[in-house]
């Protein structure tokens, strides 16, 4: 839906925000904004000088004054950016700014204007500002923060050029060992992250670029034509060459490592090696995968390797393993409510020790909830069944004034109206964090929550409600949008109202326009090509591609694609879950080949490889129980939904035409 002119949102619902008199002189600002937006993506830098004279008054203001100065940042004076900084202070463009100037800063090592502007930046959230920090007190004062430099750098997903100097000048004053860089090294090509493996690597051996690139591009190659060596270079790039080989054949690395390398690599080296094969076979569901896992000791395995070598040990029902891989993870990673879990199934397995089942019930007391997927499955292990717990107190008018009356609330709802959402959403998440004092109250975030569900903007409802500590509020955690329309529809074909609203809250939020970065669509978030098809099937015969959008049309088709997955996996709704997300025909190859054991579908669900099917399966059953207990008002089984996979019956009829 487009509008022409905030205000006229504002009078379509009931006046909730309140804009600056200025804007009402200004008719056509929206478009103006919108054009800026245009041109700021576009790189247009004088265009939006011309245009940000017309944006004066306007509720979106800063975002216009921001787009301008950021796509001339490089050329712009300090008092110009000290007077961006003053006029818009307090705001999320003010410190979004200040996070681009100081990044700008880091790249220019400009350390002197770095240190006076780095205490004012409030977002703290960037790993890349972090780090340039982190160098800057390297260079300035000699100090030590190396156990800060490793845990920023190990942790980034990205080339991270900050965190890379910060390496550089804590490893040039030998507060970082080589064994850290490598350990950096090993990790970013493990994450297929080359570029980050080579600003790793030249750090400590910068001559080693061609071999390097040798064993990213050939590693069988290189390690064939490596003589092997005890030498500390020719075993690390060995240990990155079997990283790198696994990745596309765990049983070629595993010769190579087996027949060639072992005795010429230290038990460190070997343990990650080993490590990185049988992560990556566990991911191909090969049963060679424990095999590899036990050449060496967990102590030498990255924290990812272990959550493998746990989920390979719980297929196979290897109780005793997975809770000595779990008690090798870091304290960090094995504190996720996932290992918990765990953990404390293997400790009450028969034959442990009164005191470890006792230690069991304290895990999952510590995480029993209805806030997760484990923290549900933690609360139906201790016997508690999953009932919503009770309403926190009803908001009162002066709660509901103070987030009406939030400017940043108010810049973000009008954003998300004009069509910016990626704007409205990080001016909603920085408003709503505060960034002082711990941030916004459970009273504040329920009254903001409110605030966006009033509005119907039901991802940041959802959202912020779900960051509430001690209150819960399922009626905004887990709203029901176009209720009549989804029971209808899910009645009339067969299908549980509350599967289909832990799907939908999954894919879109509730958000009708919404589109992925694959082209999926709407509501149900439906491919064109699977939309086309259901809809054929489903005798839509007046259906064109245009219309996957419309609400009904979504939620039809949606549906009925949801219903013939369903049907096809016998009424198995995680596998029916991970089809929707992944397709039909690899959840079938993830339940294995005929003679696979059976297992619980928590440990299934643990085990897909792919990690957004994963999380996505876990999701949509823990808001489908949720959303049971709501609609039922009766108490609800995660475990039950759940259920056991095992391998699909050979004489079982499967729909191949699936898309």
């Amino acid at each position: 839906m487009q509008f022409t002119n905030i205000l006229t949102l504002i009078g379509l619902t009931g006046a909730l925000v309140t804009l600056p008199a200025a804007y009402a002189a200004a008719p056509k600002a929206d478009e103006v904004l919108l054009d800026m937006s245009s041109a700021f993506q576009k790189g247009q830098s004088k265009r939006l000088t011309e245009l940000l004279p017309l944006a004066k008054g306007h509720v979106l203001e800063p975002w216009a004054a921001y787009w301008e100065l950021r796509a001339r940042l490089d050329s712009a004076s300090a008092d110009e950016i000290s007077d961006f900084l003053n006029r818009y202070q307090g705001s999320y463009q003010e410190d979004r700014l200040r996070n681009d100037w100081l990044l700008l800063l880091g790249q220019r090592r400009d350390w002197s204007r770095f240190a006076v502007v780095a205490p004012n930046f409030r977002m703290n959230d960037d790993h890349e500002v972090r780090c340039y920090t982190l160098a800057m007190e390297q260079i300035l004062a000699g100090t030590d923060l190396s156990s800060e430099v490793k845990a920023q750098w190990y942790r980034q997903k990205d080339s991270g050029l900050g965190c890379a100097l910060a390496a550089e000048k804590h490893f040039a004053a030998r507060h970082l060992s080589s064994a850290d860089i490598w350990h950096k090294a090993r990790l970013a090509l493990e994450a297929r992250q080359l570029k980050a493996t080579r600003l790793a690597v030249d750090i400590v051996v910068p001559e080693a670029a061609a071999a390097l690139a040798e064993l990213t591009q050939n590693p069988a190659r290189f390690l064939s034509r490596q003589p092997p060596s005890s030498k500390p270079l020719t075993q690390e790039l060995a240990v990155l060459a079997l990283v790198r080989l696994a990745d596309s054949s765990p049983e070629g690395a595993a010769a190579a490592l087996e027949t060639h390398w072992s005795r010429h690599l230290s038990a460190p080296q070997r343990a990650w090696a080993w490590g990185a094969i049988g992560k990556q076979s566990a991911q191909n569901l090969s049963d060679d995968a424990l095999g590899y896992f036990s050449k060496a000791s967990p102590a030498g395995m990255s924290d990812d390797q272990l959550g493998w070598r746990t989920r390979a040990t719980l297929r196979r029902n290897q109780w005793s393993d997975a809770l000595a891989a779990i008690e090798a993870m870091s304290p960090e990673h094995a504190s996720q409510p996932v290992w918990r879990y765990w953990r404390a199934r293997a400790l009450l397995q028969p034959g442990r020790s009164e005191a470890d089942q006792q230690q069991a019930r304290q895990l999952l007391q510590g995480i029993a909830s209805v806030r997760g997927f484990y923290e549900m499955l933690a609360q139906e292990a201790l016997g508690l069944s999953i009932t919503p717990p009770p309403s926190p107190e009803s908001l009162s008018a002066d709660e509901k004034d103070k987030a009406r009356s939030n400017p940043g609330l108010q810049r973000a709802l009008a954003a998300i109206a004009l069509g910016l959402r990626a704007e409205g959403v990080r001016e909603w998440n920085y408003s709503t964090n505060l960034h002082t004092d711990g941030g916004m109250t459970d009273r504040e975030l329920l009254a903001a929550a409110d605030l966006a569900c009033q509005h119907e903007v039901w991802d940041r409802c959802i959202n912020t409600s779900d960051r509430t500590r001690d209150m819960i509020d399922l009626t905004q955690r887990f709203p029901m949008p176009h209720k009549k329309e989804v029971l209808a529809r899910s009645r009339d074909i067969g299908l549980d109202p509350a599967y289909v609203y832990g799907l939908i809250r999954q894919e879109s939020r509730f958000i009708t326009d919404a589109r992925s970065g694959v082209g999926a669509s709407g509501l149900m978030q439906v491919m064109p090509a699977t939309a086309k098809w259901t809809a054929k099937k489903i005798g839509l015969s007046d259906f064109k591609p245009h219309l996957i959008n419309d609400r009904d049309t979504n939620i039809a088709i949606g549906t009925g694609y949801l219903k013939l997955v369903l049907d096809d996996f016998a009424g198995s709704m995680p596998l029916a879950a991970a089809a929707y997300n992944a397709g039909p025909g690899r959840p079938r190859n993830w339940r294995g080949q005929s003679g696979a054991p059976v297992m619980e579908a928590a440990i299934w669900a643990e085990n897909i490889p792919f990690a957004e099917t994963r999380d996505y399966v876990k999701k949509v059953l823990a808001n489908t129980t949720i959303y049971a207990a709501m609609i039922t008002g009766q108490t609800q089984s995660l475990k039950t939904r759940l259920g056991l996979i095992g391998p699909r019956d050979a004489k079982a009829a499967e729909n191949r035409e699936l898309p």
